[in-house]
Formats: C-alpha cells, sequence, structure tokens
C-alpha cells in the first residue's frame, strides 16, 4: 500500500511558526523544509505518528483495528509486531484522543436536552476497577469517561467536570443517572453559577435554574419482574417529560437504555472489557486509553445507524465523516484535508 502524496498547504513549521514558505525536502522521507530557519522537519511531527518508525498505513491499519475490537494478539499475529509496541501505539492513540475530545467536544458549545450517565463494573490483572461515562442522548455523542479502582464520588466528579465544561449554559437540560448517590453529589458541585450581589465575600454558589436531575434504580422483587423506579431529585416531572421528548426518537419512561448501549458497544470494541475475556487489561491508564480511542473514534468516524451522520455531525462540532488519519493529525499545525486520507 503506498502513502499519500505530500501536501504542504496551510503547514507551519514546527521550529519557527513560519507557514508561508514551507518547501517539500524528501517525497521518500515525507519531509518538509522551512526557507526562513533552513531547518527540516517530518510529516508526522505533532501527531501521535511521530518516531514510530513504521509506515504510516501500518500504524493507522493497526488503530483502526483496535477501535474495532481486534484483539491485540491477532494484530500481533498478523503483522509481526510485538505487543508491547501495539499497546504503546494504542496508549498514544488514546492520550491524542483524549486531547482531541477537551479541543472539539468540552468547549461549552454542546446543545444537549438530555445527558445520560452511568458506570461499569471491569476485571482487570490486579483486580475490578470501574469505568463511567456520560453521553448526550440525541446525537448519541460520547462525552467524557473515566476510570478508577473504586467506585467513588471522585470517579463521578472528572465526568461530571467535562460535561459542565462542555454543556452550553442557558438551555434546559435533562440529566438521567442510575441510583448511584455519587451523580447527584457531583452535579450539584459543578453545575452551579456563582449569584453576584456586590457585598464584599465569596459569592453563593446556585443550581442552574433549567436542570432537571431523574434518578433511575432497578428494582427486583422476590416472585415480581425486573421493574423501574423513577426519582426526580431536581427539577419538575413536566419540563423533564418535554425535554424526554426532545431527545428520544423513541417516546416512553426514563430511562439510562442509550447509555447503556453505549457502555455495551464498549465491551464488544474494547476486547478487555469483555465479561469473560481471557485478557483483561492490565493497567488502569492503558484501559483509559482505550475507552478514550474507541469513543472519540465512535464520535468522528463511525456512521451511527440511527443517524445520518456520526455523533459529531449530529452534534453540530463537523460536517464530514472524519477518517482515521484525519482524526490522527487533527491538532497538527497543519491542518489535513480529508482527500488526503488513507
Amino acid at each position: 500500500m503506498t502513502e499519500p502524496a505530500l501536501n504542504p498547504g496551510l503547514m507551519v513549521c514546527p521550529h519557527c511558526g513560519e507557514g508561508e514558505k514551507i518547501w517539500i525536502h524528501s517525497q521518500k522521507e515525507r519531509r518538509f523544509k522551512c526557507v526562513d530557519c533552513q531547518r527540516t522537519f517530518s510529516e508526522r511531527h505533532g501527531t501521535p505518528l511521530f518516531r514510530l518508525g513504521y509506515p504510516i498505513w501500518v500504524v493507522i491499519l493497526v488503530l483502526t483495528l483496535l477501535a474495532g475490537g481486534c484483539p491485540v494478539q491477532a494484530i500481533v499475529f498478523a503483522f509481526g509486531l510485538d505487543e508491547r509496541t501495539v499497546a504503546s501505539w494504542q496508549r498514544q492513540a488514546g492520550n491524542h484522543a483524549q486531547r482531541v475530545q477537551e479541543e472539539k467536544v468540552c468547549q461549552g458549545g454542546l446543545a444537549a436536552h438530555q445527558i445520560q450517565s452511568d458506570e461499569i463494573w471491569v476485571k482487570t490483572q490486579w483486580g475490578p476497577v470501574w469505568m463511567a461515562t456520560a453521553m448526550a442522548v440525541f446525537s448519541r455523542l460520547f462525552i467524557w469517561g473515566a476510570v478508577s479502582i473504586e467506585r467513588q464520588s471522585s470517579l463521578i466528579e472528572r465526568v461530571v467536570e467535562k460535561v459542565a465544561a462542555a454543556l452550553q449554559r442557558g438551555l434546559p437540560l435533562l440529566w438521567v443517572t442510575d441510583g448511584f448517590g455519587g451523580w447527584e453529589k457531583a452535579i450539584g458541585k459543578w453545575l452551579r453559577d456563582p449569584l453576584y450581589t456586590g457585598k464584599p465575600g465569596r459569592p453563593r454558589l446556585l443550581l442552574w435554574p433549567e436542570l432537571h436531575l431523574v434518578q433511575v434504580i432497578k428494582r427486583k422483587a422476590a416472585g415480581r419482574p425486573l421493574f423501574l423506579e423513577q426519582r426526580l431529585r431536581l427539577g419538575s416531572w413536566a419540563l423533564a417529560g418535554q425535554l424526554l421528548c426532545l431527545s428520544q426518537t423513541q417516546l416512553g419512561r426514563f430511562n439510562t437504555a442509550y447509555i447503556e448501549r453505549l457502555n455495551a458497544s464498549f465491551r464488544t470494541w474494547i476486547p478487555a472489557l469483555t465479561r469473560r475475556s481471557r485478557t483483561p487489561a492490565r493497567y488502569r491508564l492503558q484501559l483509559e486509553a482505550a475507552m478514550f480511542w474507541t469513543g472519540v473514534v465512535y464520535n468522528f468516524c463511525r456512521i451511527h445507524a440511527t443517524l445520518d451522520g456520526t455523533p459529531a455531525m449530529a452534534a453540530g462540532l463537523t460536517d464530514t465523516v472524519w477518517s482515521v488519519r484525519d482524526l490522527l493529525f487533527c491538532l497538527q499545525d497543519r491542518p489535513i484535508s480529508l482527500h488526503d486520507a488513507l
């Protein structure tokens, strides 16, 4: 497989910041040269592909397979790579995807009528850990996730903080969670605004008036089937019901079905999350990197079956379907056009 031709386009020199006079230095080595500072730099500079020592198409293909749930052992066998090399690529790609999520999603412009959040139990080689996630229901957009060895408030706060940073203020919001009290506590901490009165001292913090919080608790009694208990913790039932109608294509009762489906997709695409996996995760940071890489590929590169495009397109974050190469080159100094994809 041949790699795409070099295209200086809107490239910026990483050494001096000059972007007007960039020439192709070596087509074979895929390097550029800045006329001002006379220094050369690689096409991969500023991306997770920098200094990996493998062709770009090999790395992109491996990362695409990882995002689709291909086990590391199968990739090692097919490509003749070391298992530690594949794990390193996934870790770097996950860290890059986390930065992309912060810059593209968590910038206060997300209009979401309903947020759902949940946490799942994950088995690792060193014991169980918990993974908490949150998503926007209407666009199916994965907003943020976090991994911790315990199911505690600090885990939930890491997710809620990023969701609060992503949401557009002033819009009515319905947040649906399970019965874990850490969600209500974290929401009450991060979804607040200061009330300035002109008096000296710290201003009082008030919850967003447009916020409605509903807890959905699964109950199972002896001799009775599973049923859902709904609790209104903030807001009103009437307004929460209106937001439910606006955000769900299939009307029904308050539920956490959408975030549970997303978590089920994560269990399908991340082999370490499989309930009876023979290859559980080894380290928390590696699992978190796999979660972000899979989640961001899902946001920007996967066309959702119930949408006309990707979740990022439905949320208004982009107007095109990204390739995996576009995602890897996203935060580089020079933007990569779609026709330059693999």
